[in-house]
């Protein structure tokens, strides 16, 4: 993984160094989320099957649907691994990790133990990076949250909408000119309800 020269700045501590030469285990997302290294497992069936759901309803011909890729937040000390970025076909650079101003939307879907990161830190990391759309999909509420227009620096940064949307109805995103069939998405059983968002 790499980071750009950006980053160095507003990483006192020296982790993005570390984090650049470290080799997770296999089967283990790692993220650097505001200079905390966060690590976690693979993804189980229920996410899974919700990104396969996802996916098939992007059009290929118009966006790059791009999973367990880097992103780089400039003047962030950050650099997240989405469920999915999607950008559109003709601006996808040819390698290195994906500069946020270029990304349309990023998407997370919640595991039983990322809530927080999801709702709380994500949120303000990509409305720092300016990505102009954040869906989170809960499969522990059974709902997704569209959040747009990102506006505010560092940890200040946050989205000023939010649309939530049952599961089983059809999913609005504007920013991608489609609705989203969301009646196949599956939910967790047994997790503990969250107050989010």
């Amino acid at each position: 993984m790499r980071r750009a020269t950006e980053m160095t700045a507003v990483d006192e501590r020296g982790m993005t160094k570390y984090f650049e030469g470290f080799e997770p285990p296999d089967g283990v997302k790692v993220e650097l989320l505001r200079g905390v290294i966060v690590m976690m497992a693979a993804p189980d069936l229920v996410h899974n099957m919700i990104m396969e759901g996802l996916v098939d309803q992007l059009p290929r011909s118009r966006w790059a649907r791009l999973q367990t890729q880097d992103v780089d937040i400039v003047g962030e000390a950050s650099e997240p691994v989405p469920d999915l970025v999607v950008v559109a076909r003709d601006d996808v650079p040819t390698s290195g990790p994906l500069p946020s101003p270029l990304i349309t939307m990023v998407v997370e879907v919640v595991s039983k133990s990322s809530v927080h990161q999801d709702y709380v830190v994500k949120r303000s990391i990509y409305a720092a990076g300016r990505v102009p759309a954040y869906l989170v999909i809960d499969p522990v509420m059974a709902h997704s949250v569209l959040l747009t227009r990102p506006a505010g620096d560092g940890e200040d940064a946050d989205y000023l909408s939010q649309e939530i949307t049952k599961f089983g109805d059809s999913l609005p995103l504007e920013i991608l000119g489609l609705e989203v069939d969301t009646s196949e998405f599956g939910t967790y059983a047994g997790v503990r309800p969250h107050r989010y968002p």
